[in-house]
């Protein structure tokens, strides 16, 4: 059983531009990060685009649940931009797939000291072995169903609805 992880950028997969002074897409830290943390669960990585999620539109969801959807896999992993994470998740869950799909990312890049890129990723994986089918939102040690999360801007944590 391998779980499929889906790269779809956000502020995980974002590179410092020094020249620049920015953070920007290159190319993702995927590879290199599940070699670093030893996954031994089968894993198959998809890079299906690097877009900052507060630029993502309604083409690229598609392009993501069409990911899902022609993923042979059962266990999806999605890494995602959290400011836009809900949203995703939502079009996901409406489509009733019948597979596990648990989105995470990183509030702190994976490239910037402190990021919580590592722990999430792992603990995604993890989620996607053990959860029933739906459509979850996995942060910080906490794992959300895709109609009852919202993301706490002030406070920079993802909640419960009510």
């Amino acid at each position: 059983m391998c779980v499929r992880i889906i790269s779809t950028g956000g502020t995980f997969d974002k590179h410092y531009d020094e020249i620049r002074g920015e953070l920007t897409f290159k190319n993702s830290h995927l590879p290199r990060i599940l070699t670093q943390v030893r996954v031994t669960t089968c894993t198959t990585l998809e890079t299906n685009q690097l877009v900052d999620s507060l630029n993502m539109t309604d083409e690229h969801r598609q392009r993501i649940l069409e990911a899902c959807q022609n993923a042979p896999e059962q266990q999806l992993v999605i890494v995602h931009g959290t400011d836009t994470m809900v949203e995703t998740a939502c079009v996901l869950g409406r489509a009733e797939l019948q597979k596990v799909i648990v989105l995470t990312g990183a509030m702190v890049p994976y490239s910037v000291y402190g990021s919580d890129a590592l722990f999430n990723l792992g603990y995604g994986i993890c989620a996607a072995q053990l959860l029933s089918p739906g459509v979850y939102v996995a942060m910080n040690g906490r794992i959300f169903p895709w109609n009852n999360v919202r993301k706490n801007r002030e406070q920079g944590v993802f909640e419960t609805l009510a």
